[in-house]
């Protein structure tokens, strides 16, 4: 009884407008909205000396953004998205003038893995409903109202479903995952969905073999990223060939994905999105009327937002 006292004075305090959070959980980079970091948090064992980048959370310094996480079989196995959500709140917060909060956590997963895990990742991500953290040294304190889990893939291009034709694909290429979803008359087509787990992580991994084989060193992937988003890197030419190399070989991989799930690249509306669109634009080698691109990499998490903001004004409990 006293600790629902203290929860409903806590919301008292607070603004009533809920303020709804699209988060994109990738294994190479956080998003929201209006923000990209890396997918990395380690404990720091003492108080550190400077605290950019460092989230505080019940005693214990957290350094977010650093190098990324070890890919695992799902996001929930330890409390690692959980650190990295509160930095992604953090960050989103701040931009909107806030340091309090009721939360609502727009999310998503890969779309084959959506069925399975929405529930447990809900659970995940709203267990603690009052939470308190430092981040960068400032104070917030938020109250998670729910969250909502949507299908990555989808997000990305939910917005733009009017204006496809009456066939179009969509291929949303991650870190870890590739997700190709048909989208038939404007509707998702979700007996047809497929997610590889070949993403772009893997696409690094193959660079730095090469280079260590050829080369004998690895490029950080810092400088990988750096190629695939622009297309160019300050390096060594001789990393630089071996990197366009195997991102070509990537893209010709992606391609031949496509092909054996029935579709014609001569023909088919495609739509590439994700951290991958740029890649694909940049190292594909088709230029056609067909193929188009979506290359902004917090797609999804817009996505996700502007999905959760129309269910919510649907139950009449956003304004």
């Amino acid at each position: 009884m006293i600790l629902i006292r203290k929860l409903l004075r806590r919301k008292q305090t607070m603004n009533n407008k809920i303020e709804v959070i699209g988060i994109d959980h990738g294994w190479s980079n956080m998003k929201t909205s209006s923000q990209v970091f890396t997918t990395g948090v380690k404990e720091i064992t003492t108080e550190p000396a400077l605290f950019d980048g460092v989230l505080e959370y019940k005693g214990k310094y957290y350094k977010v953004g650093s190098s990324r996480q070890e890919v695992r079989d799902t996001k929930t196995e330890d409390e690692s998205f959980y650190l990295l959500t509160l930095a992604a709140v953090a960050k989103e917060l701040k931009r909107r003038g806030l340091w309090e909060a009721r939360v609502f956590l727009a999310v998503g997963l890969p779309l084959t893995r959506f069925g399975s895990e929405k529930v447990d990742f809900m659970k995940y991500l709203t267990a603690e409903k009052d939470v308190e953290f430092l981040y960068e040294n400032v104070k917030y304190h938020i109250l998670i109202e729910s969250a909502a889990v949507f299908p990555q893939c989808y997000a990305a291009v939910a917005d733009k479903l009017q204006t496809f034709n009456k066939k179009t694909l969509i291929v949303d290429i991650g870190s870890w995952t590739i997700d190709i979803m048909p989208v038939v008359d404007k509707v998702p087509d979700e007996s047809k969905c497929v997610t590889i787990p070949k993403g772009l992580i893997t696409c690094m991994r193959t660079i730095n073999e090469q280079c260590v084989r050829q080369l004998n060193g690895e490029l950080d992937e810092s400088f990988i990223q750096d190629i695939m988003r622009t297309g160019r890197c300050e390096i060594d030419r001789k990393y630089y060939d071996i990197a366009k190399t195997e991102i070509e070989a990537f893209c010709e991989r992606v391609y031949n994905s496509i092909r054996e799930y029935g579709y014609n690249l001569s023909t088919t509306p495609i739509v590439f999105v994700g951290g991958g669109a740029s890649v694909m634009k940049l190292f594909g080698g088709i230029s056609q009327n067909n193929i188009s691109y979506i290359t902004d990499v917090k797609a999804n998490a817009k996505g996700y937002e502007q999905l959760a903001m129309m269910g919510l004004r649907k139950m009449k409990k956003l304004a």
